[in-house]
Order: C-alpha cells, then structure tokens, then sequence
C-alpha cells in the first residue's frame, strides 16, 4: 500500500527504532533523500519530536505512555497497532512495511546502543534485507553499518564517519584488495577474528575495495 499522493517508486525508506536518544544521529540531514518515513513503537514519537513527517507509525506501543501514543496516533498518516505478544520484533514488523514499498535502500536509525542482544540481531537483520535485494544500512551518532557481496565497489569520503572497518561476515573473505586507501591491500584472505582491516582511512575522495568470495561487513565511523 502507497499513501495517498505518494509516488509508486519509493527509492529510500527510513525505519526509526527505540534506540537511546544520545546514540541518534541528526535524522535532518537524511530528510532530503528519505521517501517514506516508518517510525516502531517508540522510533514514531521520535519523528513527531523531530518535526519529521510521520508515514507509517506500527508495533505495540507497549513502551509509550497514553498520551504519547495519542499524539504519534494523531500525527502518523498510517498508525498500526500490534498486539505486545508476537512472533515478530516491532523493527520486523517496519521492515514487512517498507519491504511491500520494494525499495532500493532502507535505513535502520535507532537500533543500536542499550541491551547487546538487541544490537546483535539488528545487526543480522542486514542479512535479512541483503536477501531481498535492497542495501540495508544502520546509521547512530558514531557509526555507519552496510553489508556487501563479491565483486567491485567504490567507496566515498565521508567528513562524518572518517573511519573505515572491513569485518568478515562469513567465515573467511577471500582476494580482498584495497585501493585509494591509507592501508592498500592486495588479494588477501580474511577470516572472523582478522583485526587486519579495521580503522582504515581513505587518502582521497574515494577508493575501491573489491573481493571473491565471502560477505562483508562495512562500518565507516568515527571517535566521540
């Protein structure tokens, strides 16, 4: 379902969870490239509060007040309530959402920070959008997360997050190359553990990583 007035192609989709306040990065600056706005549970008030428009507002709203939920109901173009017992996290329940606008990016703010387990299966949740053919990214206030497959990619500076950190997702990564980076690296094999491609940086405005076999996990971030 498209909200009425809204374009049939959505190419960015912005999804915003309970994550700690102070762990939030300046959701203004995304305003300009965000299509559909989809706020869980409590990630809806945290719109309203941020003067963004409010497209879809779901969960169980079990970590709100009355009030609270009365104004997210009020400013949420669509509001859906989900019972508190339920096979699916309220961040599932947004990903189903944007899922069914088939964009081409979907952006997690909000997800990390607080309890370990949660950060840990958001994190996974990567995997889940990758297998949809979307590009799934988590954005905080100190750290930019993406998954990647095999093949060729260009990389951007970016002032916000200087640092540059290639996790193994899978067990090993194999022929990784590095190129325009302050650290190059040429047809290496990696393997979970391997801290041989953390905090790298870019010596210009751009460079390539590139590999065969094996996903990676891309964090751009930045010290406090």
């Amino acid at each position: 379902m498209l909200l009425e007035g809204r374009s049939s192609t959505v190419s960015y989709v912005a999804i915003i969870g309970n994550g700690p306040q102070e762990l939030m990065p300046d959701l203004s600056g995304y305003e300009a490239i965000i299509d559909v706005w989809i706020g869980a549970d409590r990630g809806s008030l945290t719109l309203v509060e941020n003067n963004i428009t409010l497209d879809y507002a779901v969960g169980d709203f079990d970590s709100m007040r009355a009030t609270e939920k009365n104004i997210v109901q009020s400013q949420a173009d669509v509001f859906e309530q989900h019972p508190s017992e339920k096979n699916q996290t309220d961040l599932e329940i947004a990903l189903e959402k944007a899922y069914a606008l088939n964009p081409e990016k979907i952006y997690l703010f909000g997800v990390t920070g607080g309890r370990l387990d949660h950060s840990l299966i958001n994190i996974q949740l990567l995997y889940s959008i990758m297998g949809r053919g979307i590009q799934g990214f988590i954005v905080d206030g100190q750290n930019q997360l993406t998954l990647s497959e095999p093949g060729r990619h260009k990389i951007c500076h970016d002032k916000n997050y200087s640092h540059i950190s290639f996790i193994p997702y899978t067990r090993y990564v194999t022929g990784l190359t590095l190129e325009g980076f302050y650290y190059p690296l040429a047809e290496e094999t990696i393997s979970w553990g391997s801290t041989r491609c953390i905090s790298n940086k870019l010596i210009s405005d751009f460079g390539t990583f590139s590999y065969k076999e094996g996903i990676l996990l891309v964090i751009k971030s930045r010290d406090v």
